[in-house]
């Protein structure tokens, strides 16, 4: 873990004239109540779709955890943590929401659904501001109630070159003579691959992804090769599974790594151990695979960044976050300049209770479960695309 130097503010003092009346100070103290409640963090609520799937995007400022509060069929209440409602607190409706409101609840906004028909979630995700897009949105999607099981359990995937199965590359951290960071009674290269194997058997189950182990067994793989075997498996993300040890047995909860902006030299220096890039740039010079490397590593520290937060929204459900979740690191494992990747720490190993739950098998099977879905949520656009 690395320690984050803060920056320090100094104060400017306000000197206030003896003439300013007891009224003048509290219009003042009016105007900043306002100013303050302009930035309520919740933008706009949108919906796309039809009445058999429908999309709900509500804009924010500030990234948010979501939790489902409700819900019975044609009503659905979603509240989002830290934030409050903005101007507009109530909408018409599309698709399968006939409209929607906003109010303050429990610290953080309450949207609620009005329905058109019984439906229910099918996913739900964050996406960071990237690709043009200068703020978060926090993504619903709704379906109607019994339409999945309308549909083929397991679609067909027809492969072309384009569309293929997603690969998936799966990291059991530590291993071999390596055993990671040790609680009272289980080592962390145990449960993460204890972990890796799970998931790797729930992504399978769907037919729509190959997996890739980077270890199977408890054996040793240097870092670098771990990196490597993502790449030669032109894999489409790259996932890292850990098991954090604190200072002392009482820190607790999951968080997500992704490569640090300050690390991209770094995963130059990385890359250029194997020529990859000189390759692809033989005929353009060695300007031209500078340029190709910079578009590359801007275009998969987006993509991990944008997977990191819907896997976060995913583990949520499951298992207990740090205050700060979503972190940055320069980190071997995430030094590949073309895929995409997040190093997971599913908790706390020094901790008895993340222990207790890191080594049952009933709950990595649920944690991995969420990240299965997560990863779901993140290509599913062109999981469906694959399916037709």
């Amino acid at each position: 873990m690395r320690a984050r130097i803060g920056r320090v503010f100094s104060k400017t003092s306000v000197r206030v004239a003896a003439v300013f009346t007891v009224a003048t100070a509290g219009a003042l103290s009016i105007v900043a109540a306002s100013q303050a409640e302009g930035s309520p963090g919740v933008r706009q609520v949108r919906l796309g779709g039809d009445s058999s799937e429908t999309r709900v995007v509500v804009d924010l400022d500030r990234r948010v955890s979501g939790k489902v509060t409700d819900g019975d069929g044609r009503e659905m209440a979603i509240t989002l943590s830290g934030v409050r409602p903005g101007v507009e607190r109530s909408g018409g409706g599309r698709g399968l929401v006939r409209g929607w409101s906003l109010d303050e609840a429990g610290g953080g906004t309450r949207l609620k659904l009005d329905l058109t028909a019984d439906a229910e979630i099918k996913g739900r995700f964050l996406l960071p501001p990237a690709d043009g897009v200068n703020h978060y949105r926090y993504v619903i999607d709704l379906r109607r109630a019994g339409q999945a099981s309308e549909r083929p359990a397991a679609p067909v995937v027809r492969m072309t070159a384009l569309n293929r199965k997603k690969v998936i590359v799966i990291d059991a951290g530590h291993g071999g003579k390596d055993p990671g960071a040790l609680g009272p009674n289980h080592q962390e290269k145990t449960v993460t691959l204890a972990a890796a194997k799970a998931l790797k058997s729930r992504l399978e189950q769907t037919g729509r992804y190959k997996v890739v182990l980077t270890r199977g067994s408890d054996v040793y793989v240097p870092l670098e090769n771990r990196v490597h075997i993502a790449r030669r498996a032109d894999a489409d993300l790259f996932i890292s599974l850990h098991a954090d040890s604190g200072p002392t047995n009482e820190m607790r909860g999951a968080s997500v790594y992704t490569l640090s902006d300050g690390a991209t030299a770094r995963s130059a220096k990385f890359i250029k151990k194997d020529d990859w890039f000189v390759k692809a740039s033989l005929t353009g010079g060695q300007g031209v695979g500078d340029i190709l490397l910079d578009l590359t590593q801007r275009m998969t520290r987006n993509r991990s960044a944008q997977f990191a937060e819907v896997l976060l929204d995913r583990v949520d459900d499951h298992s207990l976050l740090l205050r700060r979740s979503h972190r940055d690191a320069g980190l071997v494992v995430l030094l590949a300049p073309d895929v995409p990747a997040v190093l997971l720490e599913m908790g706390f190993i020094n901790n008895p209770q993340d222990e207790k739950l890191l080594a049952s098998a009933s709950y990595r099977e649920k944690l991995m479960g969420g990240v299965a879905k997560a990863i779901d949520d993140y290509f599913g656009s062109d999981i469906k695309l694959a399916a037709r």
